[in-house]
């Protein structure tokens, strides 16, 4: 794929969806609930197809087992880091859990595996799917608990815990079932027919626009002036200390450089919209959490991402 191309892809599925989705958050008509369904149609068609069917023709060896465990450290990377500035940033205890969330949780599930496919093809898009496997893990267990703590401690009441059960057998683990599908396949030694390789290419298009054009129908600015200056230190962590810190890691787990620059590239992923969704689950500052959202993905869009092609590239 050339450089043009690249920066096309860039262009058509990532900045023309969230403007799309903007635009039409300022039409009376649009309906908020038809776009919140949309991402459903990702987590239980899009994702799991694209998770068979690149699986599927991967080139699997022993050191994708350590790509779990490095997705779980870019989550605890800032999430430390965050636990040490949070007290000291804000005193209200709703703003302190969605601050944290906001910094731990990452959109390597849209924009991240996007970026890499647009660099890598399908082969890198598998590999972050395999980073993203336990991610699920540690917004249920860890992330859920974390933003309800808070909660108490501003209301002072008990709220339940999250459960294994909960945090293993959720719909968003759904995209898993494509996976470890793909993996069979792979090792049964079934060659994959060339059409599907086609397919693959339609399919994540879609997926892009059914997943950004959502986020950008979210987009409210107005409401998130209050936290423009705080989100500098926020992106620094997402774009600077957790990418260096995870590159010092991978590169000593890992020798091949497909692999290896994705797992860098989705350490660079902006704040997840799950953080947005945990803040309003567990009624936590949610304009705090649009704001890092908001933030970092132009961030990333406008300076991040590019920088990232030109390197990467070259």
């Amino acid at each position: 794929m050339n450089i043009v191309l690249k920066i096309a892809y860039f262009i058509s599925d990532l900045i023309l969806p969230l403007c799309v989705g903007y635009l039409l958050s300022k039409k009376a008509k649009a309906n908020k609930e038809f776009f919140d369904k949309l991402l459903y149609v990702n987590i239980y068609l899009f994702f799991p197809t694209m998770g068979l069917l690149s699986f599927w023709n991967a080139t699997l060896s022993l050191e994708l087992i350590w790509l779990p465990f490095l997705g779980i450290i870019m989550q605890v990377i800032p999430g430390v880091i965050a636990a040490f500035r949070v007290k000291k940033k804000y005193e209200d205890p709703l703003e302190q859990g969605s601050y944290l969330v906001s910094t731990m949780l990452s959109n390597r599930g849209v924009v991240g595996s996007l970026s890499v496919f647009i660099l890598y093809g399908e082969i890198a898009y598998a590999y972050s799917r395999f980073i993203m496997m336990l991610g699920s893990i540690t917004v249920y267990m860890f992330c859920y608990p974390l933003a309800q703590h808070f909660y108490q401690k501003k209301i002072g009441k008990q709220k339940k815990k999250s459960s294994l059960k909960s945090a293993l057998f959720n719909k968003n683990q759904f995209p898993l079932i494509g996976l470890l599908l793909g993996v069979i396949l792979n090792t049964s030694g079934i060659e994959r027919p060339m059409v599907f390789g086609t397919l693959f290419q339609v399919i994540v298009h879609i997926s892009a626009w059914i997943s950004l054009i959502p986020v950008g129908y979210s987009i409210n600015f107005e409401k998130m002036k209050k936290y423009k200056r705080e989100m500098w230190e926020l992106s620094s962590i997402k774009f600077i200390i957790t990418p260096l810190l995870t590159f010092i890691l991978a590169r000593w787990l890992i020798s091949d450089p497909i692999v290896l620059n994705t797992t860098i590239i989705l350490a660079f992923s902006p704040t997840a919209i799950n953080a947005v969704i945990t803040a309003k689950i567990n009624k936590l500052n949610i304009h705090l959490a649009m704001a890092s959202f908001i933030t970092t993905t132009i961030i990333y869009l406008l300076f991040i991402f590019p920088i990232i092609l030109l390197l990467f590239n070259i």
